[in-house]
């Protein structure tokens, strides 16, 4: 897929993004990232902790800084425009943060934008994302709590046909559920492999669903 409206359109997307987990005990959770960073830039990580305080969430975000570059993998900070710029990594954009447009105007070239995006409402605000998380398409096992009623495969493509980027399934995303996605322009995780025994295994299954024939090829260009 040509992402619509990018940007960023001559950088490459992750076909996987996991997204941190810190409720893990610290040594495992890093155990598992540094082996999922083996797989390259295929993987990306997103630093998620909207209860740290920020000396802490830096902290965190540097020592990813420093497991993901050794192997080229992207980083994305969500939320933290600011914690971005520190660690020179991309960004994630919660559905309640800043726009796309507005966080756009003040990171240097070269760095990837994603949103995201729960309904309608959301995907009108997406202009400026390279990319969107689109959610919960099933329901998310490292959200028990979460009350939203799951998109499904079909309301996930609908969400999708009304986004002016490309399209990343997440919540409730494993090896069983991924197929049930087609059109996906790349998968987003938690749980199913961070939680799993091996991860990295879980993982490459995972990539093998982005390239079936049903799944969008993600943009090609150079690599972060």
């Amino acid at each position: 897929m040509s992402p619509r409206g990018n940007p960023s359109h001559k950088l490459s997307l992750p076909r996987l993004i996991v997204i941190t987990d810190w409720s893990l005990p610290r040594e495992r959770l890093f155990a598992a990232l540094e082996d999922l960073c083996t797989l390259g830039p295929r993987v990306a990580l997103q630093h998620r902790a909207p209860d740290l305080p920020t000396r802490r969430f830096l902290e965190d975000a540097r020592a990813l800084k420093t497991l993901t570059s050794a192997r080229g993998v992207p980083l994305f900070i969500n939320g933290r425009l600011d914690v971005a710029l520190l660690v020179e990594a991309h960004l994630h954009l919660p559905a309640n943060g800043l726009l796309p447009a507005d966080a756009r105007a003040h990171l240097p070239a070269g760095r990837l934008i994603s949103a995201a995006v729960h309904d309608t409402a959301e995907a009108r605000h997406t202009h400026g994302a390279d990319f969107a998380l689109v959610s919960p398409v099933f329901a998310p096992g490292s959200k028990p709590g979460d009350t939203r009623a799951p998109l499904g495969p079909a309301g996930f493509a609908t969400l999708a046909s009304r986004l002016p980027c490309p399209a990343f399934a997440l919540g409730g995303i494993s090896p069983e559920t991924a197929a049930a996605v087609p059109g996906a322009a790349g998968l987003a995780v938690v749980s199913a492999i961070l939680r799993a025994p091996h991860p990295r295994a879980i993982a490459e299954q995972l990539l093998l669903e982005v390239r079936t024939p049903g799944m969008a090829p993600r943009s090609t260009g150079t690599d972060q």
